[in-house]
């Protein structure tokens, strides 16, 4: 814009020397014209600049009038900065904990995929109130009323070992036999009632698992292994119906979860 100002002052001196020069009106009008081309440049440009302006203006008044408002509502630039270098933390601590939880679906998919052997021996592989655990019917076990284990009982409890036993990554786990019973009430005799019993079936199971395989046990780590009675506090079917309490009178071999696999592990069963 100065330039083409410059540039219109210069013909403005030019004219009179173009004049007493003798040039001729041709040359004199065209000179004009540039002269007037060069002015309603200059003009175009003033009007862009003054919009440019203008347009300024308003931006920082739109600014202002919107950090006004921000701080109304309690709200400034800088905390949201802060917010903003909040959140990227908390992307990246999830980041970090969708990887841990990954390798933990990854160790309890293979931990799943050991369990399934027992399958083939009839037993029931699931995960329960955040554990997973073996269910072993309790009339294959033993015979009503009693915790002494059946001959069919000792074979199921064997072949299970055995495979705990000849898998390093299960033989290091720990385990817990836990007994359960059906909801009828078990008056006097040895167990006085279905908290005696279901103890004393679970410490029978523990016992023959953790028994040395030269007497015929399970040769299961001692260390790995505890025992706990839940009479008819847990049932997994109605004990209104003889199926239902049937199914309820079970002994359980729970896989108890370590430190980092203290999470839901129902979310990471379903397929």
């Amino acid at each position: 814009m100065a330039y083409l100002a410059r540039k219109i002052l210069l013909l403005s001196f030019t004219f009179p020397a173009l004049v007493g020069c003798g040039y001729s009106q041709e040359e004199w009008d065209q000179k004009v014209r540039e002269n007037e081309s060069l002015r309603n440049q200059l003009a175009a440009q003033r009007q862009a600049h003054t919009k440019c302006e203008q347009d300024f203006a308003t931006a920082l008044q739109e600014v202002d009038d919107l950090k006004t408002k921000l701080r109304e509502r309690g709200i400034s630039l800088d905390n949201l900065s802060a917010s903003l270098e909040q959140q990227n933390k908390a992307l990246e601590e999830y980041r970090r904990r969708a990887e841990q939880l990954d390798q933990i679906r990854k160790r309890f998919d293979l931990l799943r995929s050991k369990l399934q052997k027992l399958t083939q021996l009839g037993l029931k592989v699931e995960v329960r109130d955040n554990r997973m655990l073996i269910q072993l019917p309790g009339d294959v076990l033993f015979d009503s009323g009693r915790d002494k284990l059946k001959k069919d009982g000792e074979d199921i409890l064997r072949q299970v070992a055995e495979v705990v036993r000849n898998d390093a990554d299960l033989a290091s786990r720990v385990f817990q036999v836990a007994g359960h019973t059906d909801s009828k009430p078990l008056v006097g005799g040895a167990f006085r009632d279905n908290w005696g019993l279901s103890a004393m079936r679970a410490r029978s199971v523990l016992v023959f698992l953790t028994g040395s395989t030269e007497s015929g046990g399970g040769g299961l780590n001692t260390k790995n292994w505890s025992a706990a009675g839940y009479a008819e506090t847990h049932p997994v079917e109605s004990n209104d119906t003889d199926e239902g309490r049937q199914r309820n009178r079970r002994v359980e071999l729970v896989v108890l979860p370590n430190v980092e696999e203290m999470l839901n592990l129902n979310s990471l069963a379903q397929p």
